[in-house]
């Protein structure tokens, strides 16, 4: 008989989408209507010519019953926090986007309802409306028990350092609830270089363009404007925490140059903000070197355990982060604790 682990395995990005977002999906694939060559790139291969790994994904994320209930006992998950997966409903116009955030949260809500010891949700939320998305992720808190609100970086290549997002970040803040900027294929506007190579997606195109959406944030003044506000990163921070030193010394010299007006100066170093408002989970990189840089650079109480289901399903994987070097305090914090405090699960 195995001994009982001393802590809760809690997987903090994991994906999903409803059978109508999927629908949605495959009508802009067919249609052609939507002017984003990265979306083609990362939902093209569920065509007519579908792989075994393409069905199989299909299948799996759409499912929140027993085939992912099973996937995650034969892990030794005992709970998924399900985040609407890239690119979630900001690829539409902002009626119909915001149609389907309200839709798609009452739908997680009542699979949270079904299994409230094994999921936990983020809200998905229509940018393309900010004041829409600041009154949707206010309902989905208080009235559903969503735990934050997921944004899939860039919404039809526009950032949210744009001040007319910021309502969503004032709701957020006031809410005291995370938000996680999760992975986009590349903006219109960066894409090109990418796809020949197809590096537009998981292999790099996601970090670059998520750390460029990070930086942003930062040096826009986001978080003068709102130091309560709190975000998740996944991957690692998506290459960043290995910049730090450079990012602070070269944020210096523009500053002092006065080379941009879209650089403003900062009440603190640009790593100071990476490690006071952000928090980091290890979606798709379970890598104990990397792990353990990102814990001592940025905190032990910040980093988080994440598989990024159903992309990255890896058994072995769950076993070699158990067999981290690390102390049972914290990898109790790692597994469990950081997620039940960050989400209030």
């Amino acid at each position: 008989m195995s001994t009982p682990r001393p802590y809760k395995r809690i997987a903090t990005e994991e994906g999903w989408a409803t059978p109508e977002m999927m629908q949605m999906y495959g009508k802009v694939l067919e249609s052609r209507t939507l002017q984003d060559p990265g979306f083609y790139s990362l939902w093209g291969f569920f065509g007519q010519s579908q792989s075994p790994r393409a069905r199989d994904l299909y299948e799996r994320i759409q499912d929140t019953g027993a085939r992912r209930l099973a996937d995650m006992d034969a892990c030794g998950i005992d709970m998924q926090l399900l985040l609407l997966t890239s690119p979630g409903v900001q690829i539409f116009d902002a009626p119909t986007a915001t149609a389907l955030a309200i839709s798609t949260n009452d739908h997680l809500a009542a699979t949270i309802r079904q299994h409230p010891t094994r999921f936990a949700g983020l809200a998905a939320v229509a940018p393309q409306a900010p004041q829409a998305a600041a009154k949707e992720l206010e309902r989905a808190v208080q009235q559903l028990g969503l735990k934050g609100v997921v944004i899939n970086s860039h919404t039809q290549g526009e950032y949210l350092d744009d001040e007319k997002f910021w309502d969503i970040f004032a709701a957020a803040e006031a809410l005291d609830v995370p938000v996680y900027l999760h992975p986009n294929t590349p903006s219109p506007q960066m894409v090109e270089p990418f796809l020949s190579r197809c590096l537009d997606a998981a292999i790099y195109g996601f970090a670059a363009e998520t750390g460029l959406h990070v930086m942003r944030l930062i040096v826009s003044g986001v978080f003068d404007r709102f130091p309560r506000l709190k975000f998740v990163l996944g991957h690692l921070g998506e290459g960043l925490p290995y910049w730090l030193y450079r990012m602070d010394f070269m944020h210096a010299g523009i500053v002092r140059s006065n080379r941009s007006e879209g650089v403003r100066p900062l009440r603190k170093k640009p790593s100071d903000y990476l490690r006071e408002n952000f928090y980091y989970t290890t979606s798709g990189m379970p890598w104990e070197p990397a792990i353990r840089f990102v814990q001592e650079q940025m905190g032990h109480d910040r980093v988080m355990y994440a598989m990024d289901y159903p992309y990255q399903y890896v058994a072995d994987e769950v076993a070699a982060m158990d067999g981290m070097a690390l102390s049972d305090e914290h990898k109790k914090m790692f597994f469990q604790t950081n997620a039940e405090t960050i989400f209030k699960l």
